[in-house]
């Protein structure tokens, strides 16, 4: 525990000010780059934490995500699934931080947890990927989709 009276968790709505300061002073883009940066390298030392360093397993990744991102864990989002199809990898996933609280129809990405997400993968698969959010839930998704493609 880091901290002997309140634990280790904060609030959603004080992260998302935080989310909502960086945009402000810095603008969208490049606080979404900070923010993915920083989910990227949380999402890497996590996947070593978890002895995800030699995983090729989708399935075992999704699991020890589910935990870690989880109810059982952070409570950053809850890991649904994850497929490929041929070198596309797809994670879905639910309740995120970045949607939490949003009106339908907003056009908020979720910033840190793709970067959180995406920093598990390469850790994980021993790659390098670009990724992207593809679909929402504020924008009529079931999930919050995350893709990820191989850098050639």
């Amino acid at each position: 525990m880091l901290r002997q009276t309140l634990g280790d968790f904060s609030s959603i709505v004080c992260f998302k000010a935080a989310i909502v300061g960086m945009e402000d002073a810095l603008g969208e883009r490049a606080a979404a780059i900070a923010l993915i940066a920083a989910g990227r390298q949380r999402g890497k030392s996590l996947a070593k934490e978890l002895g995800l360093e030699t995983s090729t397993s989708l399935d075992e990744i999704a699991a020890k995500m589910r935990s870690a991102f989880g109810e059982e864990g952070t409570r950053l989002c809850t890991v649904e699934n994850i497929s490929s199809e041929g070198s596309l990898i797809k994670v879905y996933t639910s309740e995120t931080l970045c949607s939490a609280g949003e009106e339908e129809g907003s056009s908020r990405k979720c910033t840190y947890t793709l970067g959180a997400v995406w920093g598990v993968l390469e850790q994980a698969l021993s790659k390098r990927f670009q990724g992207k959010h593809t679909e929402s839930v504020l924008r009529g998704g079931k999930n919050d989709v995350f893709e990820f493609m191989e850098f050639q």
